[in-house]
């Protein structure tokens, strides 16, 4: 059996550059003005970029949901304000990066979850900065 396009990746598809109505319908030409190649737009760095599936609702404010494919790329430096991968004293999260006024936090983005403040005993990690997150509507 050939498996050669089960592993083969789809490199680009048919873009329509008209964007769709999230509000009221808006009448649409249908042209298809290019392609869109997923590889090039969510991986800037493909030697450094990861996907890591997302578990739990701590992050749902991000539009994080548990079962979320993130693609993270440890070749960003991250910022404050970034939505980043820890390790924390052994166990990995995803939480936003907060750096300013002499602390760093990992916050959620879930009111029912209490931010993690991160001190120099710590034994924090950062692995990686959150570029995209892939939604699988309809499994």
């Amino acid at each position: 059996m050939n498996t050669a396009r089960e592993t083969d990746p789809i490199t680009s598809l048919p873009f329509f550059e008209e964007c769709v109505a999230a509000g009221f319908p808006s009448p649409s030409s249908g042209d298809i003005k290019q392609s869109l190649d997923l590889t090039q737009l969510c991986i800037k760095h493909p030697q450094a970029t990861f996907f890591v599936r997302a578990r739990g609702e701590s992050m749902i404010g991000a539009g994080i949901g548990d079962g979320d494919v993130l693609i993270v790329d440890r070749a960003l430096q991250a910022r404050n304000g970034d939505i980043i991968i820890a390790s924390i004293h052994g166990e990995f999260t995803v939480k936003r990066l907060e750096m300013g006024q002499g602390r760093t936090r990992l916050l959620p983005e879930n009111s029912d979850f209490e931010p993690i403040e991160l001190s120099a005993e710590s034994e924090a990690e950062f692995f990686g900065v959150v570029s995209s997150v892939v939604k699988i509507l309809r499994p």
